[in-house]
């Protein structure tokens, strides 16, 4: 199936492993809803049961470490999770596109691959923090490396939602998609021009799916985290093994 007018394009792979398009399938459409539900449970059960971590909107965290430090009120667990955040989330994007450029020159499609790894992270992230028990203390060591997983995983996240497939939102993030989504549903009331209103229209469609799936998420992590506690990353990781699955199914030839 052929992208829509006006959809965002990304170029093949570097070494001509050809992408896959979220409207080439079923499975891959519903990709990015289900990607984004993720995103919305982890972040909101890190937040909420590792001590006010942000897995997903990482930027998040450095405002919460610019405001304990401005008053004083930093626990050691704030103070190093949210300054590990951002370097490992970064060194996380760049191990991933290492390895997605690794995968390209042996001309393997890099979607399969790094589901998997997302799947594996989000597994990890589970193991970690369940182990650690739920009497362990904010500033444990098991804590901060299983909140670290759950970074390197909303970086994978990221990262394949740019490198691995066409026509995707952002899965992790939502500001953006909800700028092009105001903006967009305004052209498409307003504009008189056709290409203008077909551009937004695709636009809408594909943003306003990833809206939704995040704030789900986040409400059905909020409310699972509060009955079992940390045993709630199981959602995320469930439905990191379901994306996987999807892709699987969607006919993209691994190569």
């Amino acid at each position: 199936m052929s992208t829509a007018p006006g959809a965002a394009k990304q170029e093949d792979g570097e070494a001509g492993v050809s992408l896959p398009s979220v409207e080439d399938s079923l499975e891959l459409t519903l990709l990015p809803f289900v990607l984004s539900v993720i995103a919305g449970t982890a972040d909101v059960i890190s937040f909420l049961g590792l001590g006010g971590l942000f897995t997903a909107h990482i930027t998040g965290n450095l405002v919460i470490l610019a405001a304990h430090l401005a008053t004083g009120g930093a626990g050691q667990f704030a103070t190093i999770a949210t300054m590990l955040s951002v370097p490992v989330f970064m060194a996380a994007l760049l191990l991933t596109k290492l390895f997605a450029l690794g995968l390209e020159s042996l001309r393997i499609a890099t979607l399969r691959p790094l589901l998997f790894l997302h799947f594996l992270l989000l597994s990890g992230f589970l193991a970690v923090a369940v182990a650690a028990g739920p009497q362990a203390a904010p500033d444990a060591f098991h804590i901060v490396v299983a909140g670290m997983l759950g970074v390197s995983a909303m970086a994978v996240q990221n990262a394949l939602a740019q490198i691995s497939i066409r026509g995707a939102p952002a899965t992790a993030v939502m500001t953006t998609n909800v700028v092009n989504f105001v903006i967009d549903a305004t052209t498409l009331l307003a504009a008189s021009d056709d290409d203008e209103r077909r551009h937004a229209a695709s636009r809408t469609k594909r943003t306003w799916p990833a809206i939704v799936g995040f704030a789900m998420g986040c409400a059905l992590g909020a409310a699972v985290q509060a009955a079992v506690g940390l045993w709630s990353l199981a959602g995320p990781a469930g439905l990191a093994l379901l994306a996987l699955a999807l892709a699987a199914r969607s006919g993209v030839a691994p190569r």
